[in-house]
């Protein structure tokens, strides 16, 4: 196996090249006086490594820790280390367009003001947006506290504002849930806690918002100019993110990589829960970029950690990071297809020794072995054909049986200590899991599978596999607890798409219990020109837009009740404002009747217990 060497300390270097100034404190409050963001909290981690850590990680930490304003390139500069994600400025001529905003409003304005500190009042004149996830674009108006109204262009690649907002709609409510064991949230900043998640520290706990584009980037090769700063696009859909781009400052010789290329092996798929991204296109446009902007630029910079200097230092990493990706897809399907499980193949892959010695493609926040398996999944999905695990017991049916063909639940815990002591910690766990699961009071081993956990995450060089067993540790002892981050609010509501909006309903309908329901509600939107029909049937909330006319042959069947309104009527009417001033028709107790079936998700529903 190849390593990195230690005496390398060129990412140091880079990540201390062009500092200007740090925020102090750099802890970072919203308009009540709740803290939001704290960096100075991890100032433990210049120390030197503690036995509680993965000496890589902890490299990764120091270096992900730093925070202030830096200087990338004469025009250039960016705030790192104020939330998960960099925000960057490019000074134009009249003002600075800001790249990727971060998570909060809160964090964003305290970046432009460290900004603008030490590089003068200058006004916002453009806003970019790398791509689809939150911590891009959440921030927005922090930098432009009157959004779109100011003037000021927007930029996005297409596809931006479904991507942006739909998996908050569909599965938002489990990944956020999730979201709390793969970033750490309620863990400790300390030696034995949370120390990152590789990617970045910690995300931010303030508001988030979203300023819709003005303009989309539909094609590479695009070129805009924004306050005299010329920008060359490069789209690249379905890498890190369904909707990315790449983009060249040629005048100013610096290349944005979004978050396409980091100093990490990134995520396939999140173990927050995602939809598998696609390993082979993500290398495959890394490579188109390396030849489309190639002998253009002297420093390439992304939306997470530290820029890389020297053209043929940046196309290092960009070959790295490539072959990174390509080689984890294309070995996965290679084993795949002579019959090996995704665990099997996860156990089997080696990396090739140039890229698995190189710091910016360990697995600090994606890991080869989770990644192999979304690529197995991917192609294969859950079911690896052995009709053993077609029809398996849910996981408390299961646990029982475990723990009886162990001999019962002292011999079962008796062995899982044995195995812990031996170092086989991963199935210690598998059989400290089925106690719990067999027994959600059974408090010795609890504490057991705990400390299993513990170790776990100490020696786990994965800053997110780390959080995970750490929280699951902690959830263990003390429950389920802590408050869970809801970035639901009125401009994300109004973001979604009418579609989006009745999905939404859709999805927390209580099957069973409406069975027997059988309703159809017509809701015009007058702002939109269009009629939508809501039909309830066994159990099965669908929607479609009507024709303006009906089409041959009978008649429609008319709906029960029919609703005249615009959107933001629409969306005040499903956050429950009542009838009162809405234009309706029919039996409006249909609606009632529609929204009882309407269930709330459960927003601490347990994880490592039943």
């Amino acid at each position: 196996m190849s390593t990195p060497r230690f005496e390398d300390t060129k990412d140091f270097e880079n990540a201390d090249r062009g500092f200007v100034a740090a925020l102090v404190p750099a802890r970072i409050e919203n308009a009540e006086g709740r803290v939001v963001y704290d960096n100075d909290n991890y100032a433990f981690v210049d120390g030197p490594c503690p036995d509680t850590a993965h000496p890589n990680l902890w490299r990764q930490a120091r270096l992900v820790a730093r925070q202030g304003l830096y200087n990338v390139t004469p025009g250039i500069y960016q705030v790192r280390g104020l939330d998960l994600s960099n925000m960057t400025l490019v000074e134009g001529e009249r003002g600075v367009v800001v790249i990727d905003p971060l998570i909060s409003t809160e964090c964003a304005a305290a970046a432009l003001a460290l900004y603008r500190e030490h590089r003068g009042d200058r006004p916002v004149t453009g806003l970019i947006y790398t791509h689809s996830h939150a911590d891009h674009f959440g921030g927005s108006r922090g930098v432009l506290p009157g959004g779109t109204e100011e003037g000021v262009p927007v930029l996005a690649p297409a596809g931006f504002m479904e991507h942006a907002i739909s998996e908050n709609v569909y599965a938002g409510n489990a990944m956020t849930r999730r979201a709390v064991y793969m970033y750490g949230d309620r863990l400790p900043r300390a030696a034995d806690g949370q120390i990152g998640s590789g990617l970045g520290m910690a995300m931010s706990t303030g508001t988030v918002s979203l300023i819709p584009p003005t303009v989309d980037i539909t094609e590479t090769g695009q070129e805009e100019v924004v306050d005299g700063v010329r920008i060359v696009f490069q789209l690249t859909p379905g890498t890190e993110a369904p909707a990315e781009m790449n983009f060249l400052f040629p005048d100013l010789r610096a290349l944005c990589l979004a978050e396409n290329v980091t100093h990490t092996m990134h995520n396939i798929q999140t173990l927050r829960g995602a939809m598998v991204r696609d390993a082979r296109n993500w290398s495959r446009y890394i490579d188109e970029a390396i030849e489309y902007f190639h002998g253009r630029y002297d420093v390439g910079f992304a939306s997470h950690h530290w820029p890389t200097w020297g053209h043929d230092e940046v196309v290092r990493l960009l070959s790295e990071q490539r072959d990174l990706y390509g080689y984890l897809h294309d070995q996965t399907l290679r084993m795949l297809n002579e019959g090996l499980v995704a665990a099997e193949i996860a156990e089997a892959i080696q990396l090739p020794p140039a890229i698995e010695s190189a710091w910016s493609t360990r697995g600090y926040y994606g890991s080869l072995s989770h990644n192999v398996k979304a690529v197995y999944h991917r192609y294969l999905g859950w079911f690896e054909g052995n009709p053993a695990t077609l029809w398996e017991h849910p996981p408390t049916e299961q646990a029982r049986r475990h723990v009886d063909l162990a001999g019962g639940r002292d011999s079962a815990l008796a062995k899982a200590r044995a195995y812990a002591e031996e170092g086989d910690l991963r199935f210690a766990a598998t059989v400290l899991n089925y106690l719990v699961f067999a027994d959600a009071g059974d408090t010795e081993a609890k504490e057991t599978l705990a400390a299993v956990y513990d170790r776990l995450g100490h020696g786990s060089e994965n800053g997110t596999w780390r959080n995970f067993y750490l929280t699951a540790a902690l959830e263990l002892r003390s429950g389920v607890g802590g408050e869970v981050a809801d970035v639901t609010n009125p401009e994300m509501v109004m973001a979604l798409s009418t579609e989006q909006l009745f999905d939404s309903i859709a999805i927390r309908i209580d099957g069973p219990r409406a069975w027997d329901e059988d309703l159809v509600i017509d809701v015009e939107l007058t702002d939109e020109g269009r009629r939508h029909r809501l039909t309830l049937h066994n159990g099965t909330l669908t929607h479609r837009v009507l024709r303006q006319e009906a089409p041959s042959g009978p008649s429609r069947p008319p709906a029960g009740l029919t609703l005249a309104l615009t959107k933001p009527e629409l969306v005040g009417l499903l956050a429950g404002h009542g009838l009162d001033k809405v234009e309706h028709t029919g039996d409006p107790g249909l609606l009632g009747r529609l929204f009882a079936l309407v269930t709330s998700p459960d927003k601490q529903f347990p994880i490592v217990t039943p």
